[in-house]
């Protein structure tokens, strides 16, 4: 039997990088997937095209997780449409805007706090009724180490980020007597297309200072998404879980 065998999640901003990999690994490993994308109809086709060929039902929904209407619409097309249970949510979406304090606007502060740490609220809101009726599920925040250390250039980002590992343990500790877990990810250098637009030197430069020797991959955060997502973590809740080939004890 497979990990996730005929469970249903969501993945919020799956349409790239980290999300994508997390849907396609949550497919392959039995589960069917609703996923939340903002700009490509046409990727997002292609997308449930490949999610389908698991042998699963799958479902791509235009929806903006940091608007909290959008997200109690997204949570009730989704019972309907997957048959009335939602057992994993996977707070994916999320945006960089950085900049020195000195030169970012509010906008460039208030954009990045909604997307990446307001989204996490509203999706967590709109799906608990949800699961403390089923008595079950797990909810996972994609955070990250800039989160956990912070670092220049991205004060709104870090704050988002650090935002989601407090709202994360509170949730844990709020849901936990209805057996609903709620960890955090918090991916280090993880090496999408938007890595690949930065200089082959910068790169290696980040490569050179971790540990493992590696930027990681989109698979090193899915395999951790897929274990936090399954019964095997069943006694795990609360706990932040840094991907980053060692950065942080560098």
């Amino acid at each position: 039997m497979k990990l996730l065998e005929g469970k249903v999640a969501i993945i919020t901003g799956a349409s790239r990088g980290i999300g994508r990999g997390i849907a396609q690994k949550f497919a392959q490993s039995g589960s069917h997937v609703a996923f939340t994308y903002l700009s490509s109809d046409e990727k997002a086709k292609q997308l449930e095209n490949e999610l389908r060929a698991f042998g699963v039902v799958a479902k791509g929904y235009k929806s903006d997780a940091s608007k909290f209407d959008s997200a109690e619409q997204l949570i009730a097309d989704v019972i309907q449409d997957f048959g009335g249970r939602i057992d994993v949510v996977v707070n994916n979406a999320g945006i960089t805007k950085d900049n020195l304090l000195m030169r970012m606007t509010e906008d460039m502060w208030d954009d990045v706090v909604n997307i990446n740490m307001k989204s996490v609220f509203n999706m967590t809101k709109a799906v608990q009724r949800t699961m403390l009726k089923q008595r079950e599920g797990s909810i996972i925040n994609l955070s990250s180490v800039v989160g956990v250390k912070g670092n220049a250039g991205q004060s709104n980002y870090a704050a988002s980020k650090a935002g989601i590992l407090g709202f994360t343990r509170s949730i844990a500790l709020e849901l936990g007597s209805r057996n609903i877990r709620c960890n955090a990810i918090a991916p280090g250098f993880i090496e999408t297309e938007m890595t690949g637009k930065l200089p082959e030197e910068t790169v290696q430069q980040w490569r050179d200072a971790i540990p493992l020797k590696r930027g990681g991959t989109v698979d090193d955060v899915a395999n951790l998404a897929l274990f936090l997502a399954s019964d095997m973590s069943g006694y795990i809740t609360g706990q932040t879980l840094n991907v980053d080939g060692g950065m942080l004890t560098s």
